[in-house]
This record gives C-alpha cells, sequence and structure tokens, in this order.
C-alpha cells in the first residue's frame, strides 16, 4: 500500500471533520491542564475548542452538500469526531469542574453511552429515515452537538468561580457517595438523545 493512500481519498470536508476531532482532543488537554494547574483560564480554552469543534461540524456538512460530495467513510469520520467533541469532552470538562464523586461518574460515563449508541444508531438507519432520497429529514434523539449547551453551562459556572466545592446546587451523599445534583443534567441530555423523539433536520 502506497503511504498516505487514504489521505488522497479524503474529500475537503473531511479535512473540517478532522478538525472538529482535533479541537475535541484540545479541549481534554486543555482540562487536563486545569486538573494540573487549577487555573481556570484553561476551562474556558476547553469550552473554546469544543465551540470551535462545533464550527467545524457544521462547516464540514454544509462543504459536502455544497461540493455534493459524500461518502460512507466521511459520515464514520464526522461520527467518531463528535464523540470526542461532543461526547467525552463535555463529560471530562465536567469532571474537571467538579462532578468527581461515583455518582456523577456514573452519570458522565451513561452520557457518553448514549452518545455513542445514538450516534451508531444515526449511522445504521440513515437510508432508511432518508426513503432512498439520499436527505435524511430528521434526527431521531436529540444531536450529540447540543452537548454544546452543557459547555456552555460548565464555563459560565467557572467564570463565577463554581467549580470544585463551589459547584452550583452542591452536592449529597449516599450510601458514602457524592452525586452533585448538576450532573443530573448530562443523564437528561444521555436520556434526550436515545429517545424516539424526531427532530426536523434543517
Amino acid at each position: 500500500m502506497k503511504p498516505f493512500s487514504m489521505i488522497r481519498e479524503f474529500h475537503l470536508a473531511d479535512w473540517f471533520t478532522l478538525g472538529n476531532a482535533v479541537c475535541g482532543v484540545g479541549a481534554l488537554f486543555s482540562t487536563m491542564t486545569f486538573l494540573a494547574s487549577n487555573d481556570v483560564v484553561h476551562i474556558y480554552y476547553a469550552a473554546a475548542l469544543v465551540f470551535a469543534a462545533l464550527v467545524f461540524d457544521v462547516l464540514d456538512g454544509r462543504i459536502a452538500r455544497w461540493r455534493k460530495k459524500s461518502s460512507a467513510m466521511g459520515r464514520e469520520l464526522d461520527s467518531l469526531a463528535d464523540i470526542i467533541s461532543f461526547g467525552v469532552a463535555p463529560a471530562i470538562i465536567a469532571y474537571g469542574c467538579g462532578m468527581r464523586g461515583l455518582y456523577d461518574r456514573i452519570l458522565l460515563a451513561y452520557f457518553v453511552a448514549c452518545g455513542v449508541s445514538r450516534l451508531a444508531r444515526y449511522n445504521v438507519t440513515a437510508e432508511e429515515i432518508s426513503q432512498g432520497t439520499g436527505k435524511v429529514t430528521y434526527f431521531e434523539g436529540t444531536p450529540i452537538p447540543t452537548s454544546i449547551v452543557l459547555v456552555i453551562l460548565l464555563a459560565i459556572a467557572a467564570q463565577q468561580g463554581a467549580v470544585g466545592e463551589q459547584l452550583w446546587f452542591g452536592s449529597l451523599s449516599f450510601a458514602g457517595f457524592t452525586l452533585h445534583p448538576l450532573s443530573l443534567l448530562f443523564g437528561v441530555s444521555g436520556s434526550l438523545m436515545i429517545s424516539r423523539i424526531r427532530i426536523p433536520k434543517p
């Protein structure tokens, strides 16, 4: 196999999808830097990188439609990038901001698992939903990029100093383990992603 032969098969939209993934990984690095330094500016960087990932995610779809070039590989690439930027990254940002109790971790893991399941379901059912037209007219379950709302909320909390022990709504203890009520929002978001709610696709 010739070196970089796969790279040559990439469409322009695929490069924007990779930009999405790179921003998601950058958000993870920024959160880890916050945990090491306790400098809240790194939470801002992480949130900004997730927002940048959203911009890349929107652009890759528009470019694919503009150039009328899409592929099964592009769809899979998009899903893998999305789970990093809008699934794993928001969960790790939440952990970094203080949702570190056992119940928090369960909810954050559930959120990521729901995101993975939702993307897999979309990839499998996209052809069926498009009814042979090639155009998907609606989403089943909320799209995973809606997690940007949670990231913005965490950035606002960080700006107000509500991280760690100061996290909004405090914490509760059950059977010796901790739950931060704010992490319930991730449970709700995950549940909406795997729901059967139909949302028209623009």
